[in-house]
């Protein structure tokens, strides 16, 4: 992602934070422990990307970097299609802007 030319504009140019972030939100979601919660608060997914443009262009870049990572994970196939599922619908609840 980090020569995404799509993407990259809407981060900042450390991407520690935004990693660990997902991170940490990936994590949670899935059943591991409330840590992203404990730091940051409740997860408030469109709040907190309304301010970047992610139009439809924009979802299908992140998607596909986050599809690819998945597949390259070795998980069981059906966390991986749970896992796909999950972002594909994350990826399209995001987007808001035409």
């Amino acid at each position: 992602m980090v020569d995404d030319p799509v993407l990259m504009p809407m981060y900042p140019a450390n991407l520690d934070a935004a990693r660990r972030h997902l991170a940490l939100f990936l994590a949670q979601y899935w059943g591991g422990p409330s840590t992203y919660s404990e730091q940051r608060g409740h997860p408030r997914l469109r709040m907190r990307h309304v301010g970047f443009p992610i139009d439809q262009v924009a979802r299908d870049a992140w998607y596909g970097h986050m599809a690819t990572a998945v597949r390259s994970g070795g998980l069981e196939p059906p966390d991986e299609a749970a896992m796909l599922d999950y972002l594909a619908a994350a990826a399209d609840h995001l987007r808001n802007h035409q």
